[in-house]
């Protein structure tokens, strides 16, 4: 069973000053008690995803720390695009992991953020004792920069792609009602894009009739929509326009992860599941949920369930 979880809400907000931005950091639980649990959502999201499972998790005995990444919320939004590659952007970790006083913890991300978790793994492979990953497997490097290779296999108007050339431009579609966007991009059971060509992306902002059952209630969409007002939409993107200079900043580290890793996805997700996971993540757990893209949000306890019991089966090293 799922523990008891009615007495421990959503966390409250904390800023701390790491690797020289200020994030903001959601943490509940008992402080150096051995099992540090850092949650790292995704795009366009906040820590705020991990609602359902940080009660859990705490009530499990677990330490949670749950920022939102540099470009969220409330943490800070350099300027300058190349402030959000993946040496700032793990930077950021690591020294989220100094500022509790952990050697080591374990990372469990959403979307990007599981891209930034298994790329932390690759560049600070001492500081990770298990990956939990949902939605997005492992990328494995191949011999064209990410964008470059996205071009080439969906053309320019791909959003990947589109939102690298032209800087500016969805943000501003996304910033002009924030709102409208996520509820239009959270349904429930589908992928994260449906089966369209190109831009999809932009039109899901503009659509009228978006596909599936709205996935957030009224509340949470609120949240949502308060977070991106302050934020917009521009640092989080700025993920999407490092992803060249992220494929050569990744050149020299060692492609394998050595450690546990559950790998949990939606049997809905357009995300597509990794053929070599097995080959570059020999210690990984595969898991597929009845859900789409969202799958912790989307089927919540199912989700819990199985990070409580692949970590209660997978015992992290004691921290010192």
């Amino acid at each position: 069973m799922t523990p008891h979880t009615h007495d421990i809400p959503f966390p409250e907000a904390t800023m701390i000053t790491v690797n020289g931005v200020a994030l903001e950091v959601f943490e509940a639980g008992q402080e150096h008690a051995g099992n540090p649990l850092v949650l790292c959502h995704g795009w366009p999201d906040i820590a705020y995803t991990w609602r359902a499972q940080i009660p859990a998790l705490v009530a499990a005995g677990y330490h949670v720390i749950a920022p939102n990444q540099r470009g969220f919320g409330n943490s800070a939004r350099p300027d300058e695009i190349v402030e959000y590659d993946i040496e700032h952007l793990t930077g950021d970790l690591a020294a989220l992991l100094d500022h509790y006083g952990y050697d080591s913890a374990t990372f469990v991300g959403h979307d990007w953020g599981a891209f930034v978790v298994w790329s932390f793994t690759l560049l600070f492979p001492e500081r990770v004792d298990r990956v939990v990953a949902l939605s997005l497997p492992y990328l494995a490097r191949g011999e064209m920069p990410w964008l470059d290779a996205m071009e080439a296999a969906f053309g320019s108007d791909h959003y990947f792609v589109h939102f690298a050339q032209q800087p500016g431009v969805a943000d501003a579609i996304f910033d002009a009602d924030p709102a409208r966007f996520i509820n239009n991009l959270f349904r429930r059971d589908e992928p994260l894009l449906p089966p369209r060509p190109g831009m999809a992306m932009i039109e899901i902002a503009r659509d009228d009739a978006p596909l599936g059952e709205p996935l957030l209630s009224a509340q949470e969409l609120s949240v949502y929509e308060s977070a991106f007002t302050r934020s917009g939409f521009t640092g989080g993107i700025h993920w999407y326009r490092n992803l060249n200079r992220n494929w050569h900043l990744l050149a020299d580290a060692d492609p394998i992860i050595h450690q546990p890793a559950l790998m949990i996805s939606g049997t809905r997700d357009a995300v597509a599941p990794s053929e070599q996971l097995a080959t570059f993540v020999p210690q990984v757990t595969e898991l597929s949920l009845d859900s789409g893209h969202w799958v912790h949000q989307e089927r919540p306890r199912e989700t819990t369930r199985a990070i409580l019991d692949w970590l209660a089966r997978t015992p992290a090293p004691r921290q010192r």
